[in-house]
């Protein structure tokens, strides 16, 4: 699970933004909407959290932020010498595009914590760490400095860390993670976190619109075709049936650079959906369906694999072309202690305020952000404002007390 991530210096953050998954000491819905840790200093972890904020405010850039992350992570190898990396530092102050990017992610895996993060920018990385926690002390399982006068890098170890630490440091290039590096040279010990980043942390930025592909795959299994059968009956889209059809078209690909296109036949699963009316079932299209229904059954899929297996979702406007009951009912999945048994966490943006009263989301589930004067984002969490329990969270919000809403002339 996902303790915090706190980064500095990406896009429209300048300073230092920090989010926490962290449950406060509040009781309500604890059983539902948390999951105890196994940890002295935090006691219990949020299953789901939502982020709002104006458009254009710096929720997407919460979310590109650990993007940017995990592809460092797991592509930082595959940068070329001296090729600059994509990172996006502010530039709204000529001074600070030269600055330096930070990033930390502290993961909970099998109740120790791993803290870890690393400094870069555009040329190289500056410096890297990784803290255990197997117990309260931190183990500083290795860290990575730059020295600007020695124009070399400076390594320590802890005790606990092992392995051929001399090879990993000589095969590890100026553009490229030691964590990557090593974990690619069959590092063991690194590995869980890594595969943290590579396999369990699953983030849409561009919406949850992802194409029907894995769903029509994971449907062939009837056992999941059930399962995803219920989530759209459950969402009273009228589907009754659903199933996949083998069709023929034209898949088109592209070699780069400067490759020409390449069209091929090809086989596609296509699904469609069965209503049944006055006793018939009438077969329909997936293109023939609304877009919620649509974006429903493309999250179907990866949404209930991402519960079985205890991974983390993370969407930029989760509430794009779908209902508020829609994704009301995603986030319930994510809060249903019997459907999410193995800790898997969603983490959101939305404009979608309905979530905001009724008991649907604890008070410290729910992030803003915003921008100042100077165009800088902020985030920042909505128990900054000490909210009494009851309070009418939507009405605050929409009035401008929390913040984090457009100001319209």
């Amino acid at each position: 699970m996902l303790l915090d991530f706190r980064f500095t210096n990406f896009r429209s953050f300048r300073d230092e933004a920090a989010f926490s998954m962290a449950a406060s000491a509040d009781t309500t819905l604890e059983r539902t909407h948390t999951r105890a840790s196994g940890l002295d200093k935090v006691k219990r972890i949020l299953n789901t959290a939502a982020i709002y904020g104006a458009n254009a405010s710096g929720k997407s850039n919460v979310i590109r932020a650990l993007q940017f992350m995990q592809l460092m992570v797991i592509t930082s190898n595959q940068i070329q010498p001296d090729q600059e990396s994509a990172l996006a530092p502010f530039r709204l102050r000529p001074d600070h595009t030269d600055h330096p990017t930070r990033f930390e992610a502290t993961f909970l895996i099998d109740r120790t914590r791993y803290q870890y993060g690393f400094e870069l920018n555009r040329r190289q990385i500056l410096s890297e760490w990784l803290l255990v926690y197997e117990k309260a002390k931190p183990q500083v399982w290795f860290s990575r400095t730059f020295n600007e006068k020695k124009r070399k890098y400076e390594y320590t170890y802890s005790d606990y860390f092992v392995g051929q630490k001399k090879v990993w440091e000589a095969s590890t290039r100026k553009e490229v993670l030691f964590l990557t590096t090593a974990v690619q040279l069959n590092n063991e010990q690194l590995k869980p976190l890594y595969q943290r980043f590579a396999e369990d942390l699953v983030i849409l930025p561009d919406g949850p619109g992802i194409g029907f592909g894995f769903t029509a795959g994971y449907v062939q299994s009837r056992s999941n075709q059930e399962r995803v059968q219920s989530v759209m009956s459950a969402a009273d889209t009228g589907i009754s049936t659903i199933s996949v059809e083998k069709r023929m078209g034209r898949q088109f690909q592209v070699s780069f650079p400067g490759g020409a296109p390449e069209i091929n036949d090809a086989e596609f699963d296509v699904p469609q959906f069965g209503h049944m009316v006055g006793g018939q079932v009438y077969k329909f299209d997936f293109s023939e369906e609304s877009a919620g229904t649509q974006i429903l059954f493309e999250l179907a899929g990866p949404i209930l694999d991402i519960l079985n297996l205890g991974r983390i979702l993370v969407v930029d406007e989760l509430d794009r072309s779908l209902h508020p009951l829609l994704v009301l009912k995603i986030v319930q999945m994510f809060n249903d202690p019997e459907l999410n048994r193995k800790g898997a966490q969603l983490i959101f943006s939305t404009h979608d305020v309905s979530l905001l009263d009724g008991g649907k989301l604890r008070r410290d589930q729910v992030w803003f952000t915003e921008k100042d004067n100077d165009q800088a984002s902020h985030l920042f969490p909505l128990l900054e404002f000490s909210p009494r329990k009851g309070e009418a969270l939507e009405k605050g919000y929409l009035g401008g007390r929390y913040g984090g809403i457009p100001i319209l002339g």
